[in-house]
């Protein structure tokens, strides 16, 4: 079974934003500006960063076997 992970790192902040782009900001796991975070790639992370795609960076898209 393989898991794919997104790299993000969150490059504006999400002061002024409306509330759902802050809760989406919370849900992806960003605590500060520049935080890089990995998340699994799954549909509904997938929507979160398609809502906040003008504040984010993708890095990376890694997948693990295990």
């Amino acid at each position: 079974m393989s898991k794919t992970t997104i790299e993000i790192k969150l490059i504006k902040s999400s002061i002024g934003r409306i509330p759902n782009h802050r809760k989406c900001v919370q849900g992806l796991g960003f605590r500060r500006l520049n935080q890089t975070v990995s998340v699994e790639d799954t549909p509904s992370n997938r929507g979160m960063i398609n809502k906040i795609r003008d504040m984010v960076e993708i890095f990376m898209v890694e997948i693990l076997e295990s």
